[in-house]
């Protein structure tokens, strides 16, 4: 095949882990006759600084040109005034909206030989292997109107949680059909005893369960799914819930694995190009020194293999030689080893 990718490698650690999934990219294609080009560009406190602007025009037309969009981390600390006109997380969510990818599946898999890297007890790891379905594009970072303003005398400030029944039912209905493939079970997270757009929410969550009789659909409120992440993970198979939810939990989700850079992410839209990243941020404090985790974004990567290109085995592939890799003792400094980001592809691809 021949494969289009953009990469937008971004802010702090983000250039160094895309360049170590850009490596096995490469590697990947020897290995199977696939060609890639790669368009890369500035997303981010990069592209303020460069074009005054977290994401360009340019840019997000270049995205939705090529098949796939790699992504690196936007962020740090030189572009944390509240008070700026533009943020790089504004690129980020304007690159989301942009593309259409409305669900952001984040996979959560405790590896065994990396079973103390967690702060939970061993028994509490045995057998989690869960994927978080967050919808994307709606919800409290989208919500109109969102303002600062004086109120009677008062600073005030205001965003606006709101979903469509159309956003809703489009991303539970891709988590059903993930259960159908897995364990054939839905956790629906939200705070229907609270919320409007959560009652809306567990309303058409409970239409399309009825949909799905062959799958099991629970309701579980946010406080609980929050609580039973860290008590019985084990238990958990497909979560799907909204935009702001799905961002807490699945950091809170991350100490399952033993550390946020082992994992990947993809965002998915019903057309266009898939956008594919690690969860964790840009790390400001480890950026250049060579020794972030390349884990999440080489598992990203493989991700992208899978659902934009259909290519299961080099998906596949990746994801035994990241298995092999750790099992030989592979470790980088967010493990407890010592190996350098280049080192640690290095051991990956040795086993590909």
């Amino acid at each position: 095949m021949n494969l289009h990718i953009t990469l937008l490698p971004g802010d702090g650690i983000g250039p160094e882990v895309i360049a170590e999934a850009v490596r096995v990219l490469d590697a990947i294609a020897a290995r199977y006759n696939h060609t890639i080009r790669y368009t890369e560009r500035l997303i981010g406190g990069c592209s303020i600084d460069r074009f005054g602007q977290s994401l360009t025009e340019e840019t997000l037309a270049d995205c939705l040109a090529s098949d796939a969009v790699l992504l690196g981390a936007v962020g740090g600390p030189q572009w944390d005034d509240l008070n700026a006109k533009d943020r790089p997380e504004r690129g980020l969510l304007a690159l989301r909206k942009g593309l259409g990818v409305f669900a952001n599946l984040r996979p959560v898999k405790a590896h065994p030989p990396l079973i103390d890297a967690s702060p939970l007890k061993p028994e509490k790891l045995a057998g989690v292997d869960l994927i978080v379905v967050r919808e994307l594009t709606g919800g409290l970072y989208f919500g109109q109107p969102k303002e600062r303003r004086l109120r009677n005398g008062y600073e005030w400030a205001v965003d606006t949680l709101e979903y469509y029944d159309y956003e809703i039912r489009r991303v539970i209905e891709l988590a059903f059909r993930l259960a159908a493939g897995r364990r054939k079970k839905v956790t629906s997270v939200d705070k229907a005893n609270v919320l409007e757009s959560s009652r809306l929410w567990r309303q058409i969550a409970t239409q399309v369960g009825r949909e799905h009789s062959e799958i099991t659909l629970e309701h579980v409120l946010v406080d609980t799914a929050a609580m039973r992440l860290i008590a019985s993970p084990a238990a958990l198979d497909v979560v799907v819930t909204e935009n702001m939810f799905g961002d807490i939990l699945t950091d809170e989700a991350s100490v399952l694995a033993g550390s946020m850079g082992l994992l990947p992410s993809a965002s998915l839209g019903e057309q266009g190009p898939g956008l594919y990243e690690p969860i964790h941020g840009s790390a400001p404090d480890i950026a250049g020194r060579g020794i972030a985790n390349p884990i999440g974004a080489i598992l990203s990567a493989a991700m992208m293999l899978r659902y934009s290109f259909q290519l299961e085995a080099e998906a596949t592939a990746i994801e035994q030689a990241v298995e092999r890799a750790i099992a030989d003792g592979a470790r980088t400094a967010d493990l407890g080893g010592t190996l350098r980001t280049t080192q640690m592809t290095d051991a990956i691809v040795a086993h590909l």
